[in-house]
């Protein structure tokens, strides 16, 4: 129901409840059964169990299941036929792929677990409390009790907790800039309005999340929870369903391809193998069945890169602990990387590019204009011209004596505002020229001021005035809207310039106010109606008043544009003021960058957005609604975006985008709730270091990829080709006998192949990947050549390894010596294969030596594979054995061979090209 078009009386009387006695406590307690608490409903989590049984949905992971089911029914058979030994092998095997499993599975449950106690550490630092009257008595209540007829008290500083009908104000304003996008405070009243009354214009409303900025009043709470217009934005988010990000599409492409070719290989292998035991021996039997079933597990294991998921997962999670040092926290980790594909950043303008924070850039008086440094509340900053500085002072003390509003340190040090936004500018402009209006008033001289009457600031008139006394000198002090104060001066050659430079304040999306005097009489000041004091001004001076851009931000633009990045501004303030506040950030050139306002794009079908706006970059006087709108069909154009914002308005935009990127500090609760990442220290500058992560990220993905990838192709391979081309014993080895075990193949992704991976996520990228276009979310990660170097050099490794078994069986080795051998060749073949793969051209471009992490995971790798084929308990698990010592030199030095000379003849082929 609405309340703004009724007489306050009957809302008292409509919702049950006493303007002095307020409800009684057990009136509260009947309506908070019926309400429910005052709070945003949240989507619940999503729990631990389902969690952890989506994790075993992915494709990888179904075939690694298989695997499994594969290894338990060759141990069964085996075990029934009384192989025990063969038996126990198959049983290690499957034991060793759950442990994979499950290593992969709770690394999703643990970084889901890390991000919400993150995001409850910030809620716990938003609990408020609100002041109401219940039993004719005053109490402070949490937040979530306040319930619809509750009567609450709202002073400066306050927030209001619930949407409210004022009853009664005295100079309230209120900033609603969460809910409207305007940085202006409204001024409250309590009248009844017309019908369908605009919500930006409700005056004699309150809202759930506002901000009071100046003066006080009473209220009677008309919804909560839900209810409110914060509510129902927050039921917006409802809409969208969670879309995948980028990296996700890129490895569900992927994973879904290799679970085919995995699927495939299997068939091929039980169906070869069967073909060639019954071309080479003209009969079949479970037993070579049972052998070929060896083959296939270990071909199922080879054909995927196991540790893929837990690699991911840990390059991710480096990325993310990467980000949060930077002050971002990132709630999903497939989210690092999506900021990196990222093509548009659309941020809301108030509290995101701008400090929120209303500062005096300029300001003219006695025909001069002063320029006027520092922005936001630190009251530091010089005035120029300086040798003019103090023909200013009448009218900066004039401004701040016609003032209630300070400034003051708190416990971090920092300057905290109390008061209306544009008078506490005036404050810190009077700080900056070392004048203090608690001095003024104080000091002990005959210079000394006294204020004698005050006439608050109205929306009616525009003004707010003061009578003071100052030495023997009576004046009434004027400050407000320009063009009023104009119409009350006195008229002088000086007052068409003083309009000229409010024009021109104007058009720098300056907010200009006016301040004037008149000398009056002690008799006047004392009796004459403020209508009769407000006329007859000399006009003092004009200040020039904008909420500053962060000072970082124009350089964070720039950086994004030459990383062919699109920053949009999407804001609900003014289009004047939107313009050039993106002309100050770089964001548009100049005033002839078109400016789309929300009543035009309600003019428009989706289509016909569609077409604009890719050529449109800032948007001004927005709702929620259009937030989306713009958002999805920039979407429909292929494009990443991401969404920046802090209030509530943002939040269904921020859960539409691609990542939707939060404020920490002055978000609130639905904003954060909705985004991906949120930054703890409100900058925009984390974004531009979020993308930077990001496309390193993936850039580390993608080389960890051409490492794995290339690996599995070499075990595939040597597989294959010990399957279709022994065709006859060799030596002590049976032409059934498989070029490497299961147990081994997992060696090899889990340990030798995958640590390095991980160390291949704290790489530094090779070049400045800021001044490269976004990648392409529709190219496969295979794309632009990588495929062609993953099968060249799989191929090769592949061939070296199968030429390294067929070599150890005819040289009389016994079986587990030779794949033994084989295994050792794949392990340092793609142990030097990592130094090949972190390069996006040859091992030849980048320093060996640059990532010591990666250093100190491959010489792990090597010796932990070389203990393997020396210990007794992994000689019985792994089917491994010892070698000696001329072969172990030669299984780690000869597979380096093929690595060097294929980037050796790619070096040279670049060097040829570009000299």
């Amino acid at each position: 129901m609405m309340f703004y078009d009724q007489n306050k009386n009957d809302v008292l009387d409509e919702l049950k409840t006493n303007r002095h006695e307020g409800l009684t406590d057990k009136d509260a307690q009947l309506r908070l059964s019926k309400y429910g608490k005052n709070e945003i409903q949240q989507e619940p989590p999503t729990p631990i169990w389902k969690i952890l049984i989506d994790s075993f949905k992915e494709p990888l992971v179904i075939i690694l299941l298989l695997a499994v089911l594969l290894s338990l029914i060759s141990g069964i058979y085996d075990l029934s036929g009384g192989n025990v030994k063969h038996a126990m092998s198959s049983f290690y095997e499957a034991i060793a792929i759950l442990i994979l499993i499950f290593i992969n599975s709770g690394l999703s449950v643990w970084q889901t677990m890390n991000a919400r106690k993150s995001l409850d550490s910030l809620r716990e630092m938003n609990n408020h409390q609100a002041s109401v009257l219940r039993d004719n008595n005053w109490n402070k209540i949490k937040v979530d009790q306040l319930v619809p007829g509750d009567i609450i008290s709202a002073k400066t500083g306050d927030f209001i907790e619930a949407d409210v009908r004022w009853i009664k104000v005295s100079e309230l304003q209120v900033l609603e800039a969460h809910l409207t996008g305007e940085s202006d405070p409204i001024t409250k009243i309590v009248e009844e309005l017309p019908e369908k009354t605009d919500l930006g214009d409700r005056k004699n409303m309150g809202y759930s999340g506002s901000t009071v900025t100046n003066g006080n009043g009473y209220a009677v709470v008309t919804a909560t929870g839900m209810d409110t217009e914060l509510g129902k934005i927050a039921e917006l988010l409802n809409d969208d369903d969670n879309q995948k990000t980028p990296i996700e599409k890129t490895v569900d492409d992927l994973t879904h391809k290799l679970m085919f070719v995995a699927i495939g290989v299997v068939l091929f292998t039980l169906v070869a193998g069967s073909l060639k035991t019954w071309l080479v021996t003209g009969t079949f039997s479970f037993t070579s069945f049972a052998a070929i079933l060896s083959t296939a597990i270990a071909l199922a294991v080879a054909a995927i890169p196991d540790a893929l998921p837990a690699v991911l997962s840990i390059v991710l999670t480096i990325g993310a602990t990467s980000l949060t040092k930077s002050k971002g926290l990132i709630k999903s980790l497939n989210s690092v990387e999506t900021l990196g594909s990222t093509t548009f950043i659309a941020s809301d303008k108030t509290g995101t590019l701008t400090k929120n924070e209303m500062t005096v850039t300029k300001f003219f008086t006695k025909g001069i204009e002063f320029d006027v440094e520092g922005r936001g509340y630190n009251p530091l900053g010089e005035i120029t011209p300086k040798d003019k500085v103090e023909l200013a002072k009448p009218f900066v003390i004039a401004s701040i004596l016609n003032n209630e509003a300070n400034i003051s340190k708190d416990e971090n040090d920092n300057y905290v505002p109390f008061g209306n936004p544009t008078d506490v500018a005036l404050v810190v402009l009077g700080l900056k020229m070392n004048l203090n209006r608690h001095e003024l008033l104080n000091q002990k001289s005959v210079e000394d001021y006294d204020i004698l009457r005050i006439f608050p600031f109205d929306s009616t008139r525009k003004m707010m005035s003061v009578v003071i006394k100052n030495g023997d000198t009576f004046k009434v002090l004027v400050k407000g809207a320009p063009d009023v104060l104009l119409r009350k001066a006195v008229m002088t050659d000086e007052n068409k310039a003083f309009e000229e430079k409010v024009n021109e304040f104007a058009q720098s999306a300056l907010r200009t106010l006016a301040v004037g005097e008149r000398v009056i009489s002690e008799d006047e000041a004392m009796n004459l109606p403020m209508e009769q004091l407000e006329v007859n001004i000399d006009l003092l001076g004009l200040a020039g008043i904008i909420d500053p851009p962060r000072e970082e931000v124009r350089k964070s633009v720039e950086t994004l544009h030459n990383a062919s990045i699109n920053v949009v501004m999407i804001t609900g303030d003014h289009a004047k003021t939107a313009q050039a506040i993106a002309i100050k950030l770089g964001i548009i050139a100049d005033t002839t960058a078109p400016v789309m306002e929300g009543k035009q794009i309600d003019q428009l079908s989706d289509d016909q957005l569609y077409d604009e706006v890719e050529n449109l970059r800032v948007y001004a006087r927005v709702s929620p609604e259009h937030k989306q709108r713009i958002i999805k069909q920039l979407q429909r154009h292929g494009e990443v975006v991401a969404m920046t914002g802090d209030g509530v308005n943002d939040a269904p935009a921020l859960r539409t985008a691609d990542i939707g990127v939060a404020m920490g500090i002055n978000g609130t609760d639905v904003t954060k709730d909705s985004a991906d990442l949120i930054l703890l220290d409100d900058k925009f500058t984390t974004i531009e270091h979020s993308v930077e992560a990001g496309r390193t990220i993936f850039t580390n993905i993608k080389n960890f990829m051409r490492h794995e990838l290339t690996t599995n192709v070499a075990e595939v391979l040597s597989l294959m080709f010990g399957l279709l081309l022994i065709t006859r014993d060799i030596g002590n080895v049976s032409s059934n006998t498989p070029t490497l075990t299961a147990l081994m193949v997992l060696w090899v992704n889990m340990v030798s192949d995958a640590l390095p991976s991980f160390a291949l996520g704290y790489d530094v990228p090779e070049s400045d990947i800021m001044n490269d276009p976004p990648r392409d979310t529709n190219k496969s990660i295979l794309s632009d050549g990588m495929l062609s170097r993953i099968i060249v050099r799989g191929v090769t490794m592949g061939l070296v390894v199968f030429i390294a078994f067929v070599l150890a069986a005819r040289s009389g080795m016994q079986v587990r010596e030779v794949q033994t051998v084989a295994f050792l060749t794949l392990v340092f073949g793609q142990l030097w294969n990592v130094f090949d793969a972190r390069s996006s051209k040859t091992l030849f471009n980048r320093n060996p030596f640059s990532n010591s992490k990666l250093i100190i995971a491959v010489s792990f790798s090597a010796l932990s594979s070389l203990f393997v084929t020396m210990s007794p308990f992994f000689n019985e698990v792994m089917g491994t054995a010892r070698l000696s010592n001329v072969v172990y030199l030669m299984v780690i030095f000869i597979p380096a061979i093929p690595v060097f000379v294929i980037s050796g003849i790619k070096y040279i082929y670049q060097l040829k090209t570009f000299s």
